[in-house]
């Protein structure tokens, strides 16, 4: 059972954690199952390689705050993070803070094992993240200056509308921006898009404040 990939899930929601752990262990993988952060970060075994999937929106500690704290007990394991509809911006921050993925329910069953798949490729390989991150340099620097600055916007959690006003467009030609970017970089959804920017280091919240300020109006386009 030793060469059998582990997947800790850590949600609230009894329901799920059954579901997940139904399709995993189908999948081949074995499974742990915690009912909130403060379990899983008592009692999971930080040792042992594994990926997480990771609720957003729980009682006392929240995913973000448990993503947080991981780093802090020294927990290197990758994170997948689940979100209900209207978490996105949640989720945005915990893949800016490290998380690989996130998924939002219900599930995919082809993404959510590409998405382990990928996890458990990256753990603890620095060289491929080095490699990654040139790459996503080289995949950004394909984008015009504006396709850069929407996927900059994105990757800081931002919604289409904050994105228009800072840049003083319509959030209209910011939908445009962003399937020109998701087909530049021939990525099939927004988490892939984000996976990109942050290997590329983007998604400063501070450096678009500094480039773009508060206050401009939109304008009709």
């Amino acid at each position: 059972m030793a060469d059998v990939k582990l997947v800790h899930v850590v949600d609230d929601e009894e329901s799920i954690r059954r579901s997940l752990d139904f399709l995993l262990r189908a999948a081949g993988f074995r499974v742990e199952k915690w009912e909130d952060g403060e379990a899983f970060l008592k009692g999971a075994d930080r040792e042992q390689p594994a990926c997480v999937l990771l609720d957003v929106r729980m009682p006392g500690m929240d995913g973000l705050q448990v993503q947080a704290e991981m780093a802090v007990r020294g927990f290197n394991l990758p994170v997948i993070v689940l979100t209900g509809h209207g978490d996105i911006a949640t989720a945005v921050r915990a893949m800016r803070g490290g998380a690989i993925d996130f998924l939002e329910k219900p599930f995919n069953r082809e993404r959510l094992l590409q998405a382990l798949e990928i996890g458990f490729a990256q753990a603890g390989d620095r060289e491929g993240a080095r490699n990654r991150a040139e790459w996503a340099r080289t995949q950004v620097a394909l984008l015009t200056e504006r396709e850069q600055e929407v996927l900059e916007g994105l990757a800081c959690g931002y919604p289409n509308k904050t994105i228009a006003y800072d840049l003083g467009i319509s959030a209209r030609t910011v939908e445009v921006y962003r399937a020109n970017v998701m087909t530049k970089l021939e990525v099939a959804n927004f988490a892939d898009a984000l996976r990109v920017a942050f290997a590329a280091g983007m998604g400063s919240e501070k450096t678009w404040k500094a480039s773009h300020g508060v206050g401009q109006q939109p304008a009709s386009e």
